[in-house]
């Protein structure tokens, strides 16, 4: 795919660049015919198995499947972890005669297109949007913001939420209070509260915008400034929420503070404060991370005296802390209780009770609960195979981790970036040729599916090839490293 490249300008994979100088649809072999009743799993492995983009365009626009808005989306999300594909399908159907895209398929192709830092696309879409009155919208500036501030660039984000304005989206106080909350789950808590301050009266801040910043302050453990920005909001005339006490709360726990958190919590029940399943949960998790597991049962226990029943993610947190600060063993005994109850197990819930299993070198019985979480009508996400696929790798068996990526690759749950991650950490285990081989070509295809390696694992893999003396596929990889930006300056093409 990247041989299809024009010149693509540092550090960015421009995507329309590829696809828009197709000629007419003449091709030698004849497209095939959509799947029957535009199965989504369907459509979505033909477009990741197609090799040639006129067949898959003829076969796409062909008159007897119809489109619709909700068929394209549930595509996209399948298409997920293969950005370029995804994209590719996006722009196929932009030139569709009668299907014409949604606000929230734009959405997802800038969205897409963001985390390959294809920025001229995500613009080029924008304009498009603009052009075709389908927004920009405010989601669609978080969106784009969400992705500058993971890519490092928080100050570019902050600008795009200042010139929401000049392309037809005014800022509100909703999205004034997102590029906050942005800005503070990435750790930028400094940048968000001088944002906050310029900016509080005018877009007359709420009490979300100060639990955000609370929330940002507790994330960097810094429990006092949380506490200060609580006092300013009453001073303010503003009310506290539980929202508000949850985060105090949480932040306590996250910042080691425990007796300070249950001593928070005592005095929320003194003032008769409405306490929920998100308190509960957090003294739970709290108790438990900091293996206070007999002190975390008996909040647990009581919830129910307390008059609140616990929800899923409660039980989620109880199980995930037995599993890992007491036994496995106890932790299915939880989980057993939740289904005679009446609960239904999430995939988080299967997914830390099949991580508890496999650290603790019971694959076999975690490969089961992979079996009865498919019964349950709870399909196995990425999440559920790279915990897997970690393990095996772990245990020495990368076979039968190999196995399970390409099952993956088949389109059942394509991996992401960790799965990647992962395997190629685990090809230098063995110190073998033939896997340093298969950690080149993993680097390769993830390169090709949308994925930025870190500059360390193209300088490993690169490093371990050239001690091997394959040269053809080091000098792939350096080809690689110089389209995405990352050549070592000790290297020269």
């Amino acid at each position: 795919m990247f041989a299809l490249l024009r010149k693509p300008p540092k550090n960015h994979f421009h995507f329309f660049c590829i696809y828009r100088d197709l000629s007419p649809l003449t091709t030698t072999s004849p497209a095939p015919l959509p799947p029957a009743a535009a199965d989504p799993a369907a459509l979505a492995s033909l477009i990741l198995t197609s090799t040639d983009p006129r067949t898959l365009t003829q076969t796409l626009h062909c008159p007897s499947l119809h489109w619709t808005l909700q068929l394209v989306d549930q595509i996209i999300k399948r298409l997920w972890n293969h950005a370029l594909k995804a994209l590719h399908f996006f722009n196929i159907l932009s030139y569709h005669p009668t299907y014409a895209h949604s606000r929230s398929s734009f959405d997802h192709a800038i969205d897409l297109a963001a985390r390959l830092r294809d920025y001229r696309t995500v613009w080029t879409l924008v304009h498009r949007m603009k052009s075709l009155r389908l927004g920009p919208t405010q989601k669609t500036f978080a969106i784009i913001a969400e992705r500058y501030v993971s890519a490092g660039k928080a100050d570019r984000a902050v600008k795009i939420f200042l010139s929401m304005h000049e392309h037809g989206c005014r800022q509100s106080l909703n999205s004034f209070n997102t590029i906050l909350d942005l800005l503070c789950k990435e750790k930028k808590v400094e940048k968000a509260y001088n944002l906050f301050k310029v900016f509080r009266g005018k877009f007359k801040a709420d009490v979300i915008s100060y639990n955000v910043i609370a929330n940002g302050w507790c994330l960097v453990k810094r429990t006092n400034k949380a506490l200060e920005v609580l006092k300013e909001m009453v001073d303010r005339g503003l009310n506290p929420n539980l929202t508000t006490y949850n985060i105090v709360l949480k932040g306590y726990f996250r910042a080691g503070q425990i007796e300070e958190a249950w001593r928070f919590f005592l005095e929320m029940k003194k003032r008769k404060c409405e306490i929920d399943v998100v308190t509960y949960t957090t003294i739970v998790h709290g108790f438990g991370v900091v293996g206070e597991i007999k002190r975390a049962r008996n909040v647990f226990d009581g919830m129910v005296n307390g008059g609140v029943l616990p929800s899923v993610a409660t039980y989620n947190a109880m199980i995930q802390v037995l599993c890992k600060k007491d036994s496995v063993e106890n932790a299915i005994l939880v989980f057993e209780e939740m289904v005679r109850k009446g609960y239904m197990p999430n995939s988080t819930t299967y997914n830390v009770v099949i991580r508890g299993l496999c650290h603790a070198g019971e694959m076999e019985r975690a490969l089961e609960f992979v079996g009865r979480m498919k019964d349950d009508e709870c399909e196995p996400n990425v999440q559920t195979y790279n915990i897997l696929i970690r393990y095996f790798c772990d245990a020495g068996e990368i076979e039968r981790g190999l196995e399970l990526f390409e099952k993956m690759g088949s389109g059942v749950c394509l991996p992401n970036l960790d799965t990647y991650n992962i395997l190629i950490s685990s090809m230098f285990v063995r110190k073998k040729s033939d896997d340093l081989l298969v950690a080149g070509k993993l680097l390769i295809e993830m390169v090709d599916r949308g994925f930025m390696p870190r500059k360390f694992t193209f300088n490993r893999v690169l490093n371990g090839l050239l001690l091997m003396g394959n040269q053809g596929l080091a000098k792939e990889i350096l080809r690689l490293q110089s389209r995405c930006g990352r050549l070592p300056r000790q290297f020269k093409l």
